[in-house]
């Protein structure tokens, strides 16, 4: 909020509670004139609120945030004692409105000097302990909104790192298929190079917002499976089935690759007898997403790695109590299973 906005907002809130308070006083004693009231809640209200701001500006910021304790109490009792003197002198020059009190019929007595310091010193305690209760709650909700801007900050940073790490994890290990096929001279090299430049149009140029179009995401999912079957010469076996309607779903991008990266880098994939089973299963909220492979004997304590752990990160992020992911790494089979709440 704006200082100017600030300042109206406080110069409003005392305006109407001064106002009230001399509603209230001239209803509850009838035998009170105009200028007492006046006197009582205007000047007396200023002086008040004058120790209001300087503890709340002044005080509470000089000594309580180096946390010099004692200082402070020593200052604030000092400005306890002056303002009650001050108060008093004010009200002797106006004896007849502040000290002497008015019944129906009758004068009373003038309030002694301590009578009346001792209840300018309640008074003064009370606008203190007002401006210490809201100088805490200001600081309070400056600190969470401080905070919570610096943890937004932080996790966009360590998205961007997340996501920039993506792009070379997927185009390594897709560079090392396609220099396979280029080693062994096969024909299907130029029509790999063209379904990876397909897939990197889509990271570059479509994945730059937080989520998108989960049609889209399983058209790049599609994309890659077609990629690794090139790859094995069309003797990558995969049984892949999208349930469910594909509508208006967003996801976040590439979340799901990894799984599947992972399953054709550690898993056999030209056995006819054990394809990788791919299952995702939809509804207008949720996706199921299935993932199981046969492992390699020599790759059997090798699984994982960036791919993964990077996935698991941006879910922590992006989906949190969103989702749950179940790996089982077993003797012979690997399984990935992924809840999400989209």
């Amino acid at each position: 909020m704006k200082l100017a906005w600030r300042i109206f907002w406080h110069i409003l809130f005392w305006i109407c509670a001064i106002s009230f308070f001399i509603f209230i006083g001239h209803n509850n004693n009838k035998t009170a004139t105009l200028q007492h009231i006046l006197i009582v809640w205007i000047i007396y209200g200023a002086i008040n609120i004058s120790l209001f701001y300087l503890n709340y500006l002044l005080l509470i910021p000089i000594f309580l945030r180096d946390k010099k304790y004692v200082l402070y109490s020593i200052v604030t009792i000092a400005a306890i004692i002056i303002y009650g003197f001050g108060k008093y002198g004010i009200a002797t020059m106006f004896d007849k409105d502040v000290l002497m009190h008015y019944k129906e019929e009758s004068l009373n007595e003038v309030e002694t000097f301590f009578s009346y310091f001792l209840s300018t010193i309640l008074v003064s305690i009370i606008f203190l302990f007002l401006s210490f209760v809201l100088k805490l709650g200001v600081d309070w909700v400056v600190n969470e909104r401080v905070q919570r801007d610096l943890e937004n900050q932080r996790l966009s940073a360590e998205l961007a790192f997340l996501k920039s790490q993506i792009n070379p994890h997927f185009l390594f290990n897709s560079l090392n298929s396609i220099y396979s096929l280029a080693y062994q001279k096969s024909e299907t090299t130029p029509e790999a190079i063209l379904k990876l430049s397909e897939i990197m149009r889509y990271m570059l140029y479509e994945c730059n917002d937080n989520k998108v179009d989960l049609s889209r995401e399983l058209q790049y999912l599609q994309n890659f499976i077609d990629l690794q079957k090139i790859r094995f010469s069309n003797k990558a076996y995969i049984d892949f089935k999208i349930e469910g309607q594909v509508r208006n779903q967003k996801i976040v991008p590439l979340l799901l690759i990894a799984f599947i990266e992972n399953a054709f880098k550690h898993g056999v994939a030209n056995d006819a007898l054990s394809p990788i089973r791919l299952l995702i299963t939809l509804d207008d909220a949720h996706l199921h997403f299935y993932i199981q492979n046969k492992k390699h004997n020599n790759n059997r304590d090798s699984i994982g790695g960036i791919g993964l752990n990077n996935v698991k990160r941006r879910l922590d992020l992006l989906y949190p109590g969103k989702y749950n992911l179940d790996i089982r790494d077993e003797t012979d089979t690997y399984t990935c299973e992924l809840s999400l709440i989209l």
